[in-house]
């Protein structure tokens, strides 16, 4: 017979919903769903919920959207469900003690990382850009520190050369399902010794704006793959030529001797378009007119000219 639980909800983005869907599939009695409040998105400012809502609503669960989780109203409801779990993924708050020590056996946490690295709200992106050469997930038994408590398991995967933050935020959130369902269990059980984490060893991942995927052409073909992949899809890697943004999607780092100053377009095959480095070159495989289409490089250069000397910052 299968062990179950009764789980109070908190998450968010589409991170989420896979683990809310593996505490769906194990017949866990999921009381609640606790996410944030709709927000307009778009030109058009529309009021669209987060995708964990959309998944609680198809799967017929409540949700509850409190402007403040430290209201006393928002955790007295809490505390009504007597829940033996709080499972957290992503929901975009730090909760306070008085939440965490309503449920009989704690509060869990999904973290998109191998803490003690990369705490924060961008760890997927920031593992890419700084070419770590895996990551993981860690659940953790949730103190009232940002990404502080302690680790209870992880799971370890390698960040192949052609992962983007899409690819591996995909990968991670379903291996974070995975493990969640595996954390209760074992914790229920007393099986696992939830491990202090090493402050020492601490790393931040913070959140990322649009001016962060500007390309600084001074680093690096390598750090700039590494950089861009981890820019895509948000907030997306650009530079510009002239007054015009040009965003790039996908690139391959060239070794190759450059002397041409750095952001430099340098010569290659008609169809290519190559950038020069602070070491090396980078062919740009895809890119984006601020009012166009994503494109095939050479789709793109028919109607683009880029010619060599030409200086992209």
């Amino acid at each position: 017979m299968k062990k179950t639980f009764k789980v109070i909800f908190l998450g968010t983005p589409e991170f989420a919903v896979p683990a809310l869907a593996a505490l769906h599939e194990h017949g866990h009695d999921i009381a609640l769903v606790v996410t944030r409040p709709d927000r307009p998105k778009g030109r058009g400012r529309k009021l669209l919920p987060p995708p964990v809502k959309e998944a609680a609503v198809a799967l017929g669960y409540t949700v509850v959207q409190p402007d403040a989780v430290r209201a006393e109203k928002f955790i007295r409801q809490l505390k009504r469900y007597k829940p033996d779990f709080l499972v957290v993924v992503a929901f975009g708050h730090i909760l306070p003690n008085d939440i965490l020590e309503i449920p009989k056996y704690g509060a869990i946490n999904v973290h998109a990382s191998l803490l003690p690295k990369y705490r924060g709200p961008a760890p997927i992106q920031w593992a890419i850009i700084n070419g770590e050469a895996d990551t993981g997930v860690t659940t953790m038994l949730m103190d009232a520190g940002l990404d502080t408590g302690d680790i209870l398991l992880t799971e370890k995967t390698a960040i192949t050369p052609d992962d983007t933050s899409a690819t591996l935020h995909d990968r991670l959130s379903e291996m974070g399902s995975k493990l969640l369902i595996t954390t209760l269990i074992k914790t229920a059980n007393g099986d696992i010794r939830p491990i202090p984490q090493d402050h020492s060893q601490t790393t931040y991942a913070p959140l990322l704006t649009k001016k962060d995927g500007h390309i600084n052409w001074k680093k690096s073909a390598r750090e700039l793959d590494g950089f861009i992949r981890g820019m895509t899809p948000w907030p997306g890697a650009y530079t510009f030529h002239d007054t015009k943004r040009l965003k790039i999607f996908s690139v391959r780092p060239v070794d190759t001797q450059i002397k041409a100053p750095p952001g430099t377009v340098i010569k290659g095959f008609p169809d290519e378009l190559r950038v020069a480095t602070r070491e090396g070159a980078l062919l740009v495989l895809e890119i984006q007119e601020a009012s166009g289409k994503r494109l095939l490089i050479k789709n793109f250069l028919r109607g683009y000219r880029l010619p060599p000397g030409t200086i992209l910052s």
